[in-house]
């Protein structure tokens, strides 16, 4: 008897002893009201919600940037854009080669992820675990693809920001055009794809330590779904009483944006990547991984209101996706570690894309390399309901977002954000647990603590050696006024037309019904 327990008690050491697995799971534009757990009530996520249910939830959790690239960056070197030098999408055109009306033009940046900084990739590697990557990469061309940054295997991982494929084909669904993966059956989803590919990653190392980085398209534009997932979004908007609203938009400051989720176009975009996300927790179950397996879940910036596709509402968050409201950069944060966060749990320690790196080092009981990330933090402790350090965190966007968002900095400090504009030195302040929506601005009535906010703001963008805009002697007032004027007239109108176009029964995607059988936007 005394031997058969002895063989338990080894059993079950040797069970526990297991090293950590890790899947990252990144989604592209998807903001965080997009999410049932976050409060949608039009789009469905079973598999994300299920794993908010099962995760440690950093409630202020933040991408480190309101667009892609830099916080794609942050995530991959455990830095802020203004220490990596990415701070604007790769491919956006900056100083002289910027061709738009406005008063300042933005600064240079990097233009690829530097190849001397070691990614947390190459960190996983270097401890023997085997890694993966597949999806939107968007740090770099030839020479810095994800193979070129510690990635074992790179499925799908190129230059480009959205799935383009090779100017003939592309999209969400099958055939691709993608250089770096090989087209699917006609018709077949992009999304599920990426999730089937990481599932057979998983499969094929299932012995060994392994570190999987699932880098969705979706929801990128453009917007795309199946006539099948149109049609059951679209009787679902009808029976929400969604169909007749004819004040969809408002116009703030610089460009309309979306009140309202009622897209059925992009809430079948949002199925299909949730079932992407399904089909690998679902092969971790059934392998009996998910007993060591930390599954991340996050996205690289806030949905987009603005720009592109108008496809979402981040309500109750100001704005969305390149700008420097709360929705452009208050992302949903979920952190499932088995033994430690695997019920849910909200934590309300502020926390950026730059902290991930530390976290899954500590998580997997490496060293950690803070000469590398320098910026960010391990979360664990936080995790495991011990204290914190106070700190502030940073943005430094010195660029104009696509979807309206302005030249900025900003600093959050403990319930404070104060905004720095690079156009003309104006300062906005909020105190972000009264007012999430940023709706009064207190540099007024507090000056002082603006004060003290940009003292501080100052110190670290000196401290960073970033770089700023530089005004724009082409610039012409006039002509801008106008272009506001009629952006702000004709464009909230052909908006609302076809907006509601899409709740139409006969709609036929902007005339563009595919042979597959799919519906887009752009």
């Amino acid at each position: 008897m005394k031997k058969l327990f002895a063989l338990f008690l080894l059993i079950n050491c040797a069970i526990y002893a297991k090293p950590m697995n890790f899947v990252f799971i990144l989604a592209d534009d998807l903001g965080i009201k997009d999410l049932g757990a976050e409060g949608s009530t039009f789009y469905e996520t079973p598999n994300l919600d299920g794993l908010a249910k099962s995760s440690a939830r950093f409630t202020d959790g933040y991408s480190t940037c309101q667009v892609c690239s830099p916080s794609r960056a942050s995530i991959m070197l455990g830095q802020y854009p203004a220490t990596h030098g990415i701070t604007e999408y790769i491919g956006a055109a900056s100083g002289l080669a910027w061709k738009r009306n406005t008063k300042v033009m933005p600064a240079e940046y990097v233009r690829a992820l530097p190849a001397e900084d070691v990614t947390i990739a190459e960190a996983m590697k270097a401890a023997g675990y085997k890694t993966f990557f597949t999806g939107k990469w968007h740090l770099g061309g030839k020479g810095s693809y994800p193979e070129d940054h510690g990635f074992d295997v790179n499925i799908g991982g190129y230059e480009k920001g959205g799935p383009y494929g090779n100017g003939k084909v592309g999209g969400f669904f099958s055939p691709y055009g993608n250089p770096k993966m090989e087209d699917g059956p006609k018709g077949e989803s992009l999304s599920v794809r990426l999730g089937m590919e990481t599932a057979k990653f998983i499969e094929a190392n299932k012995d060994e330590k392994f570190f999987a980085y699932l880098s969705f398209y979706a929801v990128h534009a453009p917007i795309q779904t199946t006539h099948s997932l149109w049609e059951k979004y679209r009787a679902k908007a009808e029976k929400m009483g969604l169909v007749e609203n004819d004040k969809r938009f408002i116009f703030d400051r610089t460009q309309a944006v979306r009140q309202v989720q009622d897209n059925p176009i992009y809430a079948g975009m949002m199925e299909s990547m949730d079932e992407g996300v399904g089909v690998v927790l679902k092969k971790l179950k059934e392998l009996g991984l998910d007993k060591n397996t930390v599954v991340i879940f996050t996205s690289d910036n806030g949905g987009v209101s603005s720009g592109d596709a108008y496809a979402t509402s981040c309500l109750p968050l100001r704005g969305g996706k390149g700008r420097q409201w709360e929705g452009g950069i208050r992302q949903p944060f979920y952190i499932h570690v088995p033994g430690i966060a695997d019920e849910e749990k909200f934590i309300a320690v502020p926390a950026t894309g730059a902290d991930f790196y530390p976290t899954i080092l500590d998580l997997a009981g490496l060293e950690l390399k803070p000469e590398q990330h320098v910026d960010g933090v391990s979360l664990k402790a936080a995790m495991q309901g011990q204290p914190m350090p106070k700190r502030d965190l940073f943005w430094h966007y010195p660029h104009y977002g696509n979807q309206g968002g302005e030249p900025s900095s900003i600093i959050r400090s403990g319930d404070w954000k104060l905004i720095h504009y690079y156009e003309d030195g104006r300062k906005e302040l909020y105190k972000i647990s009264d007012d999430l929506g940023e709706q009064n601005d207190l540099a007024s009535s507090h000056p002082e603590k603006a004060q003290e906010l940009a003292k501080k703001l100052d110190s670290w963008l000196a401290e960073k050696k970033a770089k700023f805009p530089q005004k724009d002697q082409r610039y012409k007032a006039e002509a801008a006024q106008m272009t506001l004027k009629n952006k702000e007239q004709k464009q909230m109108q052909a908006l609302e037309k076809s907006h509601a176009r899409y709740l139409d029964k006969n709609y036929k995607g902007n005339g563009k019904q595919r042979s597959n059988g799919y519906l887009e936007i752009r």
